[in-house]
């Protein structure tokens, strides 16, 4: 018997800071019925996709930024988007900037979480691998201050059984890092979200878009290829607030291909009939990490930078 999850990568255009809150999730509600219209039992959303992409802008008094952040989730902005998913009976994954006190202390994490087709939260990921820097550079055209507005992710990185399969998250920066997606591997993940926003040109990088598309791509096929499992990659695109985003939204299969695709950089979904036997050959056979890992031999990965000699 075959577990076939059909999913959508729902691409968003840019959301501009002037957009407000509810006009965003109107139109991922849009998104979703199109997805639901399409039989498909998953939609995955980009990072940050309730607002703009903040950190790309300096506020020396960080809590003049609580406004991006969402104290609840859902709340009542995002709450209709969680009824079309129960009244539609399907689920998504969905990133957005989350402030939390915990222990009498604010805390502030770029994060995502998975919604079953009941509309309940399944899962929650946080950001572990923060790209850009903590300091403000105004010489720079825009900036990523990712290190000033977030902490890394405590929550590691969990995988859940839903959806008939094995589930983990990760966002953005996380794809460019091997060992995100053998943390879920080495728990038997079979399927991963994964939402990013990504500038065509970073401020410090002389490369090309096509250059900066082809990384993007390679290390989510690598990791799905390495890990045997299903990887959906999904963009936020477009000119957001004067910055141009990269699209690219894929699914791609655990040997690595795409097996589905955006075309523009636009509110825009990509669908793919994901069977989650798939991944067992290659968990199986060339991946099948009892049999051919070598840990014992592993240990300076678990060191410190500069350590290793």
């Amino acid at each position: 018997m075959t577990r076939v999850l059909r999913i959508a990568a729902a691409q968003m255009g840019p959301v501009n800071s002037a957009e407000p809150r509810r006009a965003t999730v109107s139109r991922m509600m849009g998104l979703l019925d199109q997805a639901a219209d399409d039989g498909c039992n998953l939609a995955v959303f980009p990072e940050l996709a309730l607002t703009t992409f903040f950190p790309r802008t300096y506020l020396a008094d960080l809590h003049k930024a609580d406004d991006f952040y969402e104290h609840d989730m859902p709340n009542a902005d995002v709450q209709p988007l969680f009824d079309l998913a129960r009244r539609r009976h399907i689920g998504f994954s969905l990133g957005y900037a989350e402030i939390t006190t915990e222990g009498g202390a604010k805390h502030r994490y770029n994060s995502q979480i998975l919604v079953d087709r009941d509309g309940l939260v399944a899962a929650k990921y946080r950001k572990v691998h923060l790209p850009g820097h903590a300091d403000y550079r105004p010489d720079d055209p825009f900036q990523n201050l990712e290190k000033y507005y977030f902490e890394v992710g405590d929550l590691g990185f969990p995988v859940v059984n839903a959806f008939d399969g094995q589930v983990g998250m990760c966002i953005c920066n996380d794809r460019r890092w091997p060992e995100t997606y053998r943390m879920m591997g080495l728990k038997g993940v079979e399927l991963i979200m994964l939402g990013y926003t990504t500038p065509i040109h970073n401020p410090r990088a002389e490369q090309s878009p096509e250059l900066r598309m082809f990384q993007s791509r390679l290390c989510m096929q690598a990791g799905a290829y390495q890990n045997s499992t299903f990887v959906v990659g999904v963009a936020k695109a477009g000119r957001e607030d004067g910055v141009d985003l990269m699209g690219g939204s894929c699914i791609i299969h655990p040997n690595g291909r795409v097996i589905a695709e955006t075309k523009g950089v636009d509110d825009e979904i990509a669908v793919a009939d994901c069977d989650l036997d798939d991944c067992l050959n290659g968990k199986a056979e060339e991946f099948n990490f009892e049999r051919n890992r070598r840990p014992e031999l592993y240990d300076g990965l678990l060191a410190s930078h500069g350590s290793i000699r």
